[in-house]
């Protein structure tokens, strides 16, 4: 009886296209990998304006749905409260969108910038360095979150104030898809969707598996091997699969709680220890700037360069629309658990609580580890660039760490960080995927297709770990993620439609029974 809540035609419809993209790598790595990059050429060099452009607008949306009438719309009855307390609520959002790569690029995305800055300036310069400290705030900022909250809206609205219990993209898309929903289309948007997530599931493990292997090879001496970051993954998907299997409340929400409270603990102690001044300065002053050029950035696509004495720098490709694609893949999943965790508050709410909180979220991270990483740079204190470029990101984020005084305790609490980042991306990651392959979904998705996802989310980009293309991996991503650039715009459309189709409905009934 249970299994005829699951949609199998989804189900192996997402994970036999998954397998048709990985083996052909798995058979022929060099050329699949040139295939893979020529394409995520076409999409970022080619198509990046489209991506620019949709950023910008999504939060110019947003806003506007959360200052409207719109926002008083309640998920769920009048009298029904919030599911979960603020704080959880908080964490579980900031937590679930973000991952371990807040940790790994906020230590040092800003020496990046610093090497290969935007606007022509010199690498290493006065102006490079003012860039670096603020591209960090824009790319993980307000438009990433408004692009997490797009699909949270017409979920939300579905499941909560329309009392429906399928819990898909394609039912988000309703309104616009209209009959085709049901058909093939409509599969079509929840197996592209999964897919960008299980692709993009790579990119965690990227992030994930070097930081933790250094940290622990700093700490007890372990080798720093492949074997080592094998170990380290299988034990992540103990843990992420335990928590995905125990559901939301005893979970997911338990994780995400003791995540941010070492977040917490770990920023107060480096802007306690570190450069306080510096790091206070220098945030105020990045976000100030980001403020004043905000549009700049948003639309920045170096139109002018590869004509006549212009060259072409590569930063709004390699950055900005790589950063975008980023956001747009994960944005159904982001947006779908959003939803699901959102029951009792408003539209208001929901908009900007995402936006507010995810920004403040990452302005502490960059704020406090990306400047107090500059800071050990610029006064010569430890060679942040010089060891990135020789040893690898992860030996120069460990190498920030031994700096601090307590270092031990420091670097402690970051593998953990680390490895609870991962385990609450996925779990709600294999959550969310969970429910769309479910026909309906009856309080929580079944407890072992839960798990099912967990393993798989985790055990595909590990075989990528072992033939070493998680690069290929994260753009494959990118460019499986392309179509869902037209699906979020129509994501927001269904809410206004549908908001606006169930608000003419009642008004003719009210017509009807004064009539």
């Amino acid at each position: 009886m249970r299994n005829q809540l699951m949609d199998w035609k989804t189900f192996w419809g997402a994970l036999s296209l998954l397998i048709c993209v990985s083996l052909p790598l798995i058979i022929f790595p060099e050329r699949g990998k040139e295939v893979v990059l020529a394409a995520n050429d076409i999409v970022t060099q080619k198509l990046g304006f489209l991506f620019l452009s949709i950023g910008l607008i999504m939060l110019l949306f947003l806003l506007f749905v959360g200052v409207s009438r719109y926002g008083d719309i309640k998920l769920g009855d009048k009298e029904t409260k919030p599911e979960f307390k603020t704080w959880s609520w908080a964490a579980m959002l900031f937590t679930s969108g973000i991952g371990t790569g807040i940790l790994y690029w906020g230590v040092i995305e800003w020496a990046y910038y610093y090497e290969g800055p935007p606007f022509g300036h010199e690498p290493g310069s006065k102006e490079a360095i003012q860039w670096a400290s603020t591209y960090g705030f824009f790319h993980w900022g307000p438009i990433a979150w408004a692009m997490f909250a797009i699909p949270a809206l017409p979920i939300g609205y579905m499941f909560f104030v329309k009392k429906t219990d399928v819990f898909k993209i394609s039912e988000a898309c309703r309104p616009v898809l209209g009959k085709y929903t049901d058909g093939p289309i409509g599969r079509i948007v929840d197996v592209l969707f999964m897919f960008g997530l299980l692709g993009g599931g790579g990119t965690g493990l990227a992030l994930s598996a070097p930081i933790i292997s250094a940290g622990l090879n700093h700490l007890v001496g372990m080798p720093d091997t492949i074997v080592t970051k094998s170990i380290i993954l299988l034990f992540c998907t103990m843990i992420f699969g335990f928590s995905a299997y125990s559901g939301l409340q005893k979970g997911i929400r338990l994780l995400s709680d003791i995540n941010l409270w070492l977040a917490f603990v770990l920023l107060i102690f480096i802007f306690a220890v570190g450069p306080t001044t510096f790091i206070m300065e220098s945030t105020g002053t990045a976000l100030g700037r980001m403020m004043d050029n905000f549009f700049t950035m948003s639309l920045w696509a170096e139109p002018f360069n590869d004509l006549g004495p212009f060259e072409r720098s590569g930063f709004p490709e390699g950055w900005t629309v790589f950063y975008w694609a980023w956001w747009i893949v994960y944005a159904p999943f982001v947006g779908l658990f959003i939803a699901r965790i959102s029951k009792g508050r408003t539209i208001r709410q929901i908009v900007f609580g995402t936006i507010l909180f995810g920004s403040l979220g990452t302005i502490l991270f960059f704020g406090i580890l990306g400047n107090y990483s500059m800071h050990l740079e610029l006064t010569g204190q430890f060679p942040v660039v010089e060891t990135m470029n020789q040893q690898g990101d992860a030996a120069a984020i460990i190498g920030t760490l031994t700096q601090l005084p307590f270092s031990t305790f420091a670097i402690i609490v970051f593998v953990l960080l680390a490895v609870i980042f991962l385990s609450t991306t996925y779990d709600s990651g294999s959550y969310v995927i969970a429910s769309v392959v479910q026909k309906r979904v009856e309080e929580e998705p079944l407890r072992w297709n839960r798990l099912f996802w967990a393993l798989t989310l985790s055990v595909l980009p590990m075989i990528f770990m072992y033939l070493g293309g998680l690069t290929t991996l994260q753009t494959i991503s990118i460019v499986g993620g392309f179509p869902l650039l037209l699906i979020l715009p129509m994501l927001g459309w269904s809410f206004i439609k549908l908001v606006n189709q169930d608000r003419e409905a009642e008004e003719a009934k009210e017509d009807r029974n004064v009539s």
